[in-house]
């Protein structure tokens, strides 16, 4: 049985910023329940990582844009001879709704950010080993407390992040969803070709191959350098064959 291994390469800015607050929410519920330090310490770290992301741009009006993009796009769709009406008006329906909540919702991460113990950890994660019991007693009382009740916190501030992770999923899954993948080769290690005001690469490689692309560009065009994971002793082929889609 063949593998293949997914790697998704963001053409523009609010891509990239969209897949890292997509790596962190996922990574937050890892190492849950937390029951230790290393669990504890994963959380708060990623939670720490999504504020530095949230405070970096306007995430919250980029998504509302792009919910509004996609409803112009299913518009365009209800025309078309064929087409599955009612999947589409559900599908407009469902990114309206989501766009009202993310309107009516606080200011995102505010309730994470108003948070003692987030804010207490936060300021002693750049340290290196700063989070010892002596340097954050107030983790470590935390850590004893019941589990239902530390739950009980994670829970609601996992909670706070609804509105947004709820019109990222949504939006993200329109995207990926928007183009097939084609059989595409490279030679001697090397392809480009033409984004056409594409948002995100996704390519499918042979695992057997050992490579991992290198990817630059933007949404016009975009090219491809494939790299051995053994650079000393590892081959790249003359012909490689592979998936991409340009979403």
């Amino acid at each position: 049985m063949h593998t293949h291994v997914l790697f998704e390469h963001p053409l523009n800015e609010k891509m990239r910023t969209w897949l890292r607050i997509e790596f962190l929410i996922q990574q937050l519920s890892v190492n849950l329940p937390i029951a230790t330090h290393a669990d504890a310490l994963h959380f708060f770290r990623n939670v720490g990582d999504l504020l530095d992301v949230f405070e970096r741009g306007e995430v919250r009006t980029e998504l509302l844009k792009e919910l509004e993009r996609q409803q112009r796009k299913l518009q365009a769709w209800i025309e078309v001879p064929g087409v599955d009406q009612s999947r589409i008006e559900a599908l407009r329906q469902q990114l309206k709704t989501t766009g009202t909540v993310l309107i009516s919702a606080p200011r995102i991460g505010q309730f994470l950010r108003e948070d003692r113990l987030i804010a207490l950890v936060r300021q002693r994660l750049s340290i290196p080993g700063g989070c010892c019991s002596f340097d954050l007693p107030t983790l470590h009382m935390w850590l004893h407390l019941p589990q239902a009740q530390r739950d009980a916190q994670v829970d609601a501030w996992l909670a706070s992040l609804n509105p947004l992770n709820q019109a990222l999923t949504l939006i993200l899954d329109l995207i990926r969803n928007s183009a097939p993948f084609r059989k595409q080769t490279s030679l001697n290690g090397f392809y480009q070709d033409n984004g056409e005001d594409a948002d995100l690469l996704r390519l499918n490689l042979p695992f057997e191959s050992l490579l991992y692309p290198q990817i630059s560009g933007h949404k016009s065009r975009f090219a491809i350098r494939f790299m051995p994971l053994d650079s000393e002793h590892g081959v790249v082929p003359e012909r490689l064959d592979f998936e991409l889609a340009c979403c």
